[in-house]
Order: C-alpha cells, then sequence, then structure tokens
C-alpha cells in the first residue's frame, strides 16, 4: 500500500527493548480489587451492588448511565468488602467512588450471555448491545465506551476501519505483544467491528518497529481479502489517529470533526480483541495487559492483570523497584500522566506502568525561548507553539484560541524538541482547562440569561392576567345607581351637618 508524508513527529528513544521480548504473564489474583465507578469518558457508572454483598467473576456491579458511559464488572468472585472514595490514577490523587472487593479463591464465572454463534449473520444492533453490555471502551487510552463509536456506521458513511497497531510511545509494548500472541482475536474482533460499522475494509497499521507483530497479523489475516496490514514508518505520534489515518488514507480529519466524517474509524489493538471476547464468548472487560517498565523496575514485564489491581501490586509482582524512582507514570512518557501514589488502581484505559529515573526524565529549567522554530516544525497538528504559548504566559486564553490551542494533542513532541526546555505541554493544558472553564461560565450565564428573561415574560403574563381579572370585577353601567338617587343622598347629608 502507497503511504502519504504525514506534518512534523519525532523520533525519541524507544526503549521498548526492555520488555519487547517478555512474554504476557497472568499476575496472581491481588488481595483486594479496587473498581471506580468511572473508567470512561462520560458519565459514572450506577452502583449495583453494596458492601457485604457477595459477587461472581464477570457480573456486573455497576450499569453505564446516560448516553455515553460504560458498565463495570467483577474480574473475580468475592465479597463487596466496601464502597468507598479511593485515589483515581490521574495527576490529581482526587478520590472517587470505587468498589473494593475481596477476592474469595475460587474465581467462579457467574452466568454470561450467550455467545453469538455467527457475529457476521447477527443483526448490527444486538453486536452494539453486547459491547455495550460489556463494559468495553477504547484501550489505547482514549477510554471512549466502543458501543457508542459503534454507532457512527449508523450516521456516517465509514469506508474503512483502522486498526491501530502503531503504539508509538516509548517503552510501552502491551500492543505488540497482544499482536503477537493473539493475532487471530485481533483479526476476528476487527472483522466483527467492520461488520457492525458497514466498512468494507479493514487496514492494521504497525510500526515497521515491531515486525513480529507485523508477520503474525499478516498471517492472521491471510484469509481474508478485505484485511490489509501496513508497516507505517516509527515515528513519534504516529499512534495518533488522525496522523495514522493521514499516513494510510491521504486523508486529513478537518479541525473539530470526527474522523468518521472522512469516511475512517479508528480502533486500539486491545479494544477489538476486547470485542472479539465479548461476542464470541459472552465475556466483559475485566482485565488487560500492562506494561510495567522503566529504569527502577527490577523486572519489566508485560502483565495480565485484573482491573482494578493496586500499581503498587504490579510493581511487587515485577521485582519491585531497583533503585529510588524520580517519576511514576500512568501511560507512556510521553503523554502519560505522573502518580501521586502507587495506591491507585489499573483501569481500562492503563496500558503502561513506567517508573522511571531522574536520568530517564532528563528534566532542567527551562530558559528563555531563543525562536529557533523547532517546535513549528515537528507539530503533527500543524501548529505554532511558540506563539500558543506566548499568548497563555500573558493569560491571553482568546488569543491561545485563536491560535488553535484547543487542537493540540498534547503529544509532547514540542516540550521534547525544545532547546530551552519549556513545558509547552503544561502551558497548553493550562489554556485548555482554563478555556472550557470560560465555556462553562459562558453557558452558565447564559443559562441565567434565558431564566431571567422567562421570569421576566411569566411576571408580564401574570400581570396582565391579574388586570384581566380586576377588570372583570369592576361593575357594568346598569348595575351603577342613578343619578337622583345620588343627588338625594348627597341632600341628605347636607341637611344633617346644618342641622
Amino acid at each position: 500500500m502507497k503511504l502519504f508524508p504525514v506534518r512534523g513527529g519525532i523520533h525519541p528513544d524507544y526503549r521498548k527493548e526492555q520488555t519487547s521480548e517478555k512474554a504476557i504473564v497472568a499476575l496472581p489474583m491481588p488481595p483486594l480489587l479496587f473498581i471506580p465507578l468511572q473508567q470512561h469518558v462520560g458519565a459514572p457508572a450506577q452502583l449495583l451492588v453494596s458492601a457485604g454483598e457477595l459477587v461472581k467473576k464477570g457480573q456486573m456491579i455497576a450499569l453505564c448511565q446516560g448516553t455515553i458511559s460504560a458498565s463495570q464488572h467483577a474480574p473475580t468472585s468475592g465479597r463487596i468488602a466496601e464502597i468507598a472514595e479511593v485515589a483515581a490514577p490521574h495527576p490529581s490523587g482526587l478520590p472517587q467512588t470505587t468498589i473494593i472487593i475481596e477476592p474469595d479463591g475460587k474465581d467462579e464465572w457467574a452466568d454470561l450471555p450467550e455467545p453469538i454463534a455467527d457475529p457476521f449473520a447477527a443483526d448490527p444492533q444486538v453486536i452494539r448491545d453486547r459491547v455495550a453490555q460489556a463494559g468495553i471502551v477504547g484501550m489505547g487510552g482514549a477510554v471512549f465506551p466502543a458501543a457508542v463509536k459503534l454507532n457512527l456506521g449508523t450516521q456516517y458513511k465509514i469506508e474503512t476501519l483502522l486498526v491501530n497497531g502503531a503504539e508509538c510511545e516509548p517503552y510501552v509494548t502491551c500492543d505488540d505483544r497482544v499482536m503477537r500472541e493473539y493475532a487471530d482475536e485481533v483479526i476476528d474482533g476487527a472483522r466483527i467491528v467492520a461488520r457492525v460499522m458497514g466498512a468494507p475494509k479493514v487496514v492494521v497499521g504497525i510500526e515497521r518497529n515491531k515486525p513480529q507483530a507485523i508477520d503474525a497479523m499478516t498471517k492472521a489475516a491471510a484469509a481474508f481479502a478485505e484485511v490489509e496490514v501496513v508497516g507505517v514508518p516509527a515515528l513519534y505520534p504516529m499512534g495518533y489517529a488522525h496522523e495514522l489515518i493521514l499516513a494510510i488514507t491521504g486523508r486529513e480529519t478537518p479541525a473539530g470533526k470526527r474522523t468518521a466524517e472522512v469516511g475512517v474509524v479508528a480502533y486500539n489493538v486491545c479494544t477489538v480483541r476486547a470485542v472479539h471476547q465479548a461476542v464470541r464468548f459472552g465475556r466483559p472487560l475485566i482485565s488487560r495487559v500492562v506494561t510495567v517498565s522503566g529504569g527502577a523496575i527490577r523486572e519489566p514485564k508485560n502483565v495480565l492483570a485484573p482491573i482494578g489491581t493496586r500499581i503498587a501490586d504490579l510493581v511487587e509482582f515485577c521485582g519491585g523497584f531497583a533503585t529510588r524512582p524520580e517519576s511514576i507514570v500512568n501511560g507512556g512518557p510521553m503523554m502519560g500522566e505522573p502518580l501521586p501514589t502507587l495506591e491507585a488502581p489499573v483501569v481500562k484505559g492503563t496500558a503502561g506502568i513506567l517508573a522511571l529515573t531522574a536520568e530517564e526524565i532528563n528534566s532542567r529549567p527551562a530558559s528563555p525561548c531563543i525562536r529557533c522554530g523547532n517546535c513549528v516544525t515537528i507539530c503533527p497538528c500543524g501548529l505554532s507553539p511558540v506563539e500558543i504559548s506566548a499568548f497563555v504566559r500573558k493569560d491571553n486564553f482568546e488569543g491561545a484560541a485563536k491560535m488553535g490551542v484547543m487542537d493540540c494533542v498534547s503529544c509532547g513532541s514540542c516540550a521534547w524538541v525544545c532547546p530551552s526546555h519549556i513545558p509547552l505541554v503544561h502551558y497548553f493544558n493550562y489554556a485548555k482547562g482554563m478555556l472550557n472553564d470560560l465555556e462553562r461560565e459562558r453557558r452558565k450565564n447564559e443559562r441565567v440569561k434565558t431564566l431571567a428573561e422567562a421570569r421576566i415574560i411569566r411576571l408580564e403574563k401574570a400581570a396582565e392576567a391579574k388586570r384581566a381579572a380586576l377588570a372583570a370585577r369592576k361593575p357594568s353601567p346598569e348595575n351603577t345607581p342613578s343619578g337622583n338617587g345620588s343627588e338625594a343622598a348627597t341632600a341628605t347629608t347636607e341637611e344633617k351637618v346644618n342641622a
């Protein structure tokens, strides 16, 4: 397949050799599991269990609610020890409502939905419902509910399903290992998703620094004419869906638009494998492969971990720390987020846990911008980070918005090439947060204005109704006393006064 040129990109030291040849190993069941109600974009799931209740493996313990949400399931059998507020796997460390399960060691399955014998003959809505029931979300980091994404085929004409196996982040190799070890399941899940969306073509994009994964996926796809496996340049951030779509199809997604509007939808390789598991076996998403790596980890591994495993338990399984880590990162080093505590749990979007040393972080104080233009050259979104950051430093968020700060994908390429070590991504994320706050305030003010105008209208209508009622109660002319009677009454009064 002919590939198309992409904008920008960098070549960081990938450091995947620590785990790329490490086969996936299952984590022994930890003593406690922590299942947050919100592991996805959208509304938190609705609690279905209470403390002390016994649950089985795969049992739904929180139900999706609203248009965009995802259900949660028990990763094993056991007892609900507590419903508590637990630190989220987020830089803020703020607590969120979490179901704490104490495993009973039996790992006993609940009654699962019947497998769909022939997904390629079933009603697409049956597949969508099954995926929603399984609580599947985007496992590449976006954590968007997969069932909602499946509905795009009813709104747009989807020509290509793009399976994203680029995995461009340094250190992280979970997708690589899944493609090598479960290629048949990935291809089957991709074909099911394509059929539901009405996409006649499936393209699997894999960076060329993963030759074993390319070989395994090519063999698995050989029997299906509609599936093609393509090697793409090892260029960060090739794993960004818009970048990969541009490289493979030549179609650029306009700012603020969905990729479906250019006829392409992207799914992560682990996500389509989860679809395979849900459709073929009725299994919900209750575990995932996590790369545990970094210079501070004694034994880096690719671990199949139950959702809800404490990060501390993962680190212990990998031999603990060989040296004191300077930072613990959830995800990859470029787009991942630092974690304030090891007590946070693994969630559905956790692709990697990195324990990085000071040498790996190579943090330096920022110095003044030298206007070299490197950040402009490598930005995959075609932005001008140097100009946007100048607006942000002056708290001119409207100016930053006009320069396209909301189109920034926070890939970190600009900060990586900056010789002045300016934390550009921090500036941009700060600006996005402020702009979102301003937009919420604007909507709130508009709502207040609308309510105030509605109140004025109601008061005017009430006053008009009151005036009409008063007018209706006034005596009519025929009921008014005659003039002679009034004059007589007046005369009588005057006589009494004179007397």
